[in-house]
C-alpha cells in the first residue's frame, strides 16, 4: 500500500497513454530548442528548487514517515531522505549541467566521397527517455537535467515510496520549463505507481525511445522480462578492490574506508576486498579499527586477523550489500584476484591498489567492467565526479553506452548526406 492514493486515472488525471502522447509531442519541440533556451530553463529550475525547498522537504517527510512506519531498511531510507544540503546539490547539478557543452548538433565525423557527396554524422537527441527508478528522489532532478540539456523529454516513473517527493520536484521542474518558454510536458512524472502501471510503462513502444532503470535486481529483471522498448541496464554494483603486495597500505586504508563507509547504500560502494596474502595480517586490523560499524564476512585466513567476523559464503561474494557489510578474501596474487572478479563481479567498477605498474596494466587490460580504477576509490565512478555534471545512470551493459551516462550517452547520431544532383549507378 502506497502512502498516497496511487490508484488509476480519474477524470481529472490523465491516463498513462495520454501522458505518453504529451511527452512525445514535447520531445519534438524540445529537440529544436537552442542551447541558450535549454540553459535558461535549467537555471530557472535551479532557482525554483531552492525557493520551493520547504514544500519539497514537507512532501519528503511524508514519504520518510511512511517508510519508517513499514520498517524500511536504513540504506533505503538514506536514499529517500532529502535535506537542504541535498536540495542544494540538486540545484547545483542543474547549473552544472547548464555549464556543460551541448552535444546536440555536434559533428562527430565527416568525409567526402569520390562522387562529391559530403557526408557527416551529427549528434541528435534520442527523443523520449523513460526512467523507472526506486526510492531516490534526487534522480528526478538529475535525470530531468541531463535529458533537457541533451534535447530529450524525460518520462519519469518513480516508486510509490517516494511519490510525494517526486511529485513536488517534478512539479517545480515543469514550472521552470513553462516559465522559460519550453513545453512543461518535457518533464513528466507518472503518478500511478501500481505494478500494472510499471509493466505498461515498459511497453510504451512508439512513445519511449530508450528506457533506463535505476534500481535493484528485481527492477532490472522486470525490465528484461517485460520491456518492449529499447533499454539500457543500470545494473548491480558488486564492486571489488584488490590490494596488491606492493600497495601503499596507508593509501589502501584510506581508499577502502572511503569506498565502503562514505555512503554504503550506493552502487559504487565497495562490497568485497581482495587482499594479497602478504598484506592480510597487517592491513585487516587497521581496517577493522577504522570501520567499527562494518560487519566483516571473511575467508578462513582473513578471519585470523579480525577480532570480530563471520565466515563468508558464496552468496556473500556474489552480493551487492548496499549496507555496512564487507566481504573479504585473501588471494595468492593478481591471477586469483582477476579470476574472483570475473566470477562474482557485476561489471560495474573494479579497483586495484598497487605500486607495480605492470600489475596495474594487467588489471586494467584483463578486468571486464564498465570502470576500472588504479589507486582510487570506487566512489569516483559517478557522473558528477567524471565531469558529466550529473548522471542518468551507470550502464553495466556494452551497447549503446557503458559506465556513467552523461549528455553524449543520451544522444544518437544521424547521417547527413549533401550532394549536387548525384544519382547512383
Amino acid at each position: 500500500m502506497s502512502n498516497v492514493d496511487s490508484g488509476f486515472a480519474t477524470p481529472l488525471e490523465p491516463t498513462l497513454l495520454d501522458q505518453a502522447r504529451r511527452v512525445k509531442l514535447a520531445a519534438r519541440q524540445l529537440a529544436l530548442a537552442s542551447t541558450a533556451q535549454k540553459n535558461e530553463a535549467l537555471e530557472l529550475c535551479a532557482v525554483l528548487l531552492s525557493e520551493r525547498a520547504d514544500s519539497i522537504l514537507a512532501a519528503n517527510e511524508v514519504d520518510v514517515a511512511y517508510a519508517r512506519s513499514v520498517a524500511t531498511s536504513v540504506p533505503v531510507i538514506d536514499r529517500l531522505v532529502l535535506n537542504l544540503s541535498r536540495i542544494d546539490s540538486m540545484a547545483k547539478g542543474l547549473r552544472d549541467v547548464a555549464a556543460l557543452p551541448d552535444p546536440v548538433g555536434e559533428i562527430t565525423e565527416g568525409w567526402v566521397r569520390p562522387n562529391g557527396l559530403h557526408i557527416r554524422k551529427v549528434r541528435v537527441p534520442l527523443g523520449v527517455v523513460g526512467i523507472i527508478y526506486e526510492n531516490r528522489p534526487n534522480v528526478t532532478s538529475d535525470a530531468a537535467a541531463l535529458c533537457l540539456k541533451s534535447g530529450n523529454a524525460a518520462f519519469l516513473r518513480g516508486s510509490s515510496g517516494a511519490i510525494n517527493s517526486n511529485l513536488a520536484i517534478s512539479g517545480v521542474l515543469s514550472e521552470g520549463l513553462a516559465k522559460s518558454g519550453l513545453p512543461s510536458a518535457a518533464v513528466m512524472l507518472v503518478r500511478d505507481t501500481s505494478r500494472e502501471s510499471a509493466n505498461s510503462f515498459m511497453k510504451l513502444r512508439g512513445y519511449i525511445d530508450c528506457l533506463i532503470p535505476r534500481g535493484g535486481p528485481s527492477l532490472v529483471s522486470a525490465i528484461v522480462e517485460n520491456a518492449t522498448v529499447p533499454y539500457v541496464i543500470d545494473g548491480d554494483g558488486n564492486c571489488h578492490i584488490y590490494v596488491d603486495e606492493t600497495a601503499n597500505l596507508d593509501q589502501a586504508v584510506e581508499i577502502i574506508v572511503n569506498a565502503k563507509v562514505q555512503r554504503p547504500s550506493v552502487c559504487n560502494a565497495v562490497e568485497t576486498i581482495l587482499l594479497h596474502e602478504s598484506v592480510t595480517e597487517s592491513l585487516l586490523p587497521r581496517l577493522e579499527d577504522r570501520m567499527p560499524t562494518v560487519e566483516f564476512r571473511a575467508d578462513a585466513l582473513s578471519r585470523r586477523y579480525l577480532k570480530s567476523s563471520v565466515a563468508a559464503t558464496e552468496e556473500d561474494y556474489a552480493s551487492e550489500f548496499l549496507d555496512l557489510i564487507l566481504a573479504v578474501k585473501s588471494v595468492a596474487g593478481l591471477d586469483e584476484a582477476i579470476e574472483h572478479i570475473g566470477k562474482y563481479g557485476s561489471g560495474h567498477s573494479e579497483a586495484i591498489i598497487t605500486n607495480d605498474y605492470s600489475a596495474s596494466k594487467r588489471f586494467v587490460a584483463e578486468v571486464d567492467a564498465a570502470a576500472v580504477l588504479v589507486n582510487a576509490s570506487t566512489r569516483f565512478v559517478d557522473g558528477g565526479e567524471v565531469g558529466f555534471g550529473a548522471e542518468i545512470g551507470i550502464s553495466t551493459q556494452k551497447l549503446h553506452a557503458r559506465g556513467p551516462m552523461g549528455l553524449r550517452e543520451l544522444t544518437t547520431e544521424k547521417f547527413v548526406i549533401e550532394g549536387d544532383g548525384q544519382v547512383r549507378v
